[in-house]
């Protein structure tokens, strides 16, 4: 019943619905962070990762500008990037970025591998497995051009982001969070647009077209970049040495077992 109330009410407010999952998706972040320090960021970027390859596809319209899943589920990704740079320097930043190149790769491959298991054609499962096997292969029959344009656009635009953070923070002395969180996130992500644009709208569409579909998902880019930042702030306060400590001591007790 409770379930009901809340779908009702959000399929009314869809911008508000929009604003709370930005929220939620940062609070898991900064949960994440809270419980596991620098290992909780990595395990952000891989759940955000495996969301927005779900749910990416997802199409909707947000304050009139059509936009997916994807570009809302990215937000925790950005954030901590943002952070582990912020409290890990460069060398975590992009070995998290990384991390997440790998997963996304695994991802794509092992969807591939899993549409090429034929459904069962037992009678009494025949019609579910049939239903099952059609909807995974909507949600994850890749074209080349998508795998492409995806990991492309993550790679760069995450390197990009990593390395900007840090020359704007070098310049400024270590000042000014907010604005190397900000210009950052708002210079990379449009870079991850643009890419992906080409890549894999170009051609499907005329140019124009093309970055028609990707100025509207940039705008609503900017708005979660801002959105961030007061999370970003709150969990850079936060003194989780002794996580960090026992999570360094682990990893090196594994590589002297090893």
């Amino acid at each position: 019943m409770l379930t009901e109330l809340f779908a009702d009410f959000f399929a009314q407010q869809q911008e508000l619905l929009w604003f709370t999952t930005i929220v939620v998706d940062l609070g898991f972040a900064i949960l994440l962070y809270r419980l596991f320090g620098r290992q909780g960021l990595y395990a952000s970027i891989i759940i955000s990762l495996l969301l927005a390859n779900l749910q990416g596809p997802k199409l909707t319209q947000i304050f009139g500008l059509q936009t997916s899943m994807g570009v809302i589920l990215y937000s925790s990704i950005y954030f901590a990037t943002d952070l582990l740079s912020e409290r890990y320097g460069k060398r975590e930043a992009n070995r998290a970025v990384m991390i997440g190149f790998v997963v996304s790769i695994m991802i794509i491959v092992m969807t591939s591998i899993s549409l090429m298991y034929l459904p069962s054609s037992n009678p009494n499962t025949a019609e579910f497995a049939l239903t099952i096997h059609q909807a995974t292969a909507a949600l994850f029959d890749f074209t080349p051009r998508f795998i492409l344009g995806s990991l492309l656009a993550y790679l760069i635009s995450q390197r990009f982001d990593v390395w900007i953070f840090h020359l704007i923070k070098e310049k400024t002395q270590g000042r000014h969070l907010w604005l190397r969180n900000n210009v950052s996130t708002m210079l990379s992500q449009a870079v991850d647009t643009v890419i992906y644009g080409v890549v894999v709208w170009w051609g499907v569409v005329d140019f124009t077209t093309a970055m028609q579909l990707a100025l509207a998902k940039y705008v609503l880019k900017i708005i979660i970049a801002l959105v961030d930042t007061p999370f970003l702030y709150w969990a850079r306060s936060w003194d989780l040495k002794q996580k960090d400590w026992v999570a360094t001591q682990g990893e090196r007790q594994a590589a002297e077992n090893n």
